[in-house]
């Protein structure tokens, strides 16, 4: 689901690339200080099997013409280590947990232009964590810090009301409470690291 995303994500960045430039311009009478948006991975609770039942909304201010910040609140549940690497292992049968972990936190993000449309971006996570089992029961709660490392693209659309940002990331669990054992010993596997996440962001200026 994530790669079908990032591709009509590639698709729309072709064809609605309509603005040399993405900084937002206190002179400029089109520009707009706030944005409130969200990310099309949203569109993953439609899959027919392992749905996310993903929600997000973001909050965001421009500091100035290269500096953005943002607020994201987001829940998301999972049933396999985050750090599994795309290939064999992915979402494998005998890689998941016995049960799925049920995060809710919030995200402080910034973003800094680096030339033109390129952006690099740092996302902070608090996330508390609720582990149910196989039986759909909570067994234990947990607390991670979740950081995301971001580089992507900011398109302008309709009249600058409008922007999405295709983007690709290193996520980073920094640090996580003790997960209850059937959890770890499937999570101690893998790397705290995944390296090529697809992003695709959406928002609308005001």
């Amino acid at each position: 689901m994530q790669k079908k995303v990032m591709w009509i994500g590639l698709v729309l960045a072709l064809i609605s690339n309509l603005n040399v430039n993405a900084q937002y311009s206190q002179q400029d009478s089109t520009s707009k200080r706030y944005f409130i948006g969200s990310t099309f991975f949203v569109l993953g609770n439609f899959a027919q099997t392992n749905k996310p039942d993903f929600a997000q909304i973001n909050f965001g201010y421009r500091l100035t013409e290269k500096d953005v910040v943002s607020l994201e609140l987001k829940t998301w549940k999972y049933s396999w280590p985050l750090g599994i690497p795309y290939g064999d292992s992915f979402e494998a049968p005998e890689e998941k947990f016995p049960g799925y972990i049920r995060d809710y936190g919030f995200a402080v993000a910034y973003q800094r232009f680096l030339w033109k449309k390129l952006y690099a971006g740092v996302h902070v996570m608090s996330a508390w964590q609720s582990f149910v089992d196989e039986d759909n029961q909570k067994i234990d709660n947990g607390f991670q810090i979740f950081n995301t490392y971001r580089l992507g693209y900011h398109i302008k659309m309709f009249n600058n009301r409008v922007f999405i940002e295709p983007s690709i990331a290193i996520t980073h669990r920094l640090y996580h409470t003790k997960m209850p054992d059937g959890f770890k010993q499937q999570d101690d596997k893998w790397s705290k690291f995944f390296y090529g996440e697809p992003g695709l962001h959406f928002g609308f200026n005001f």
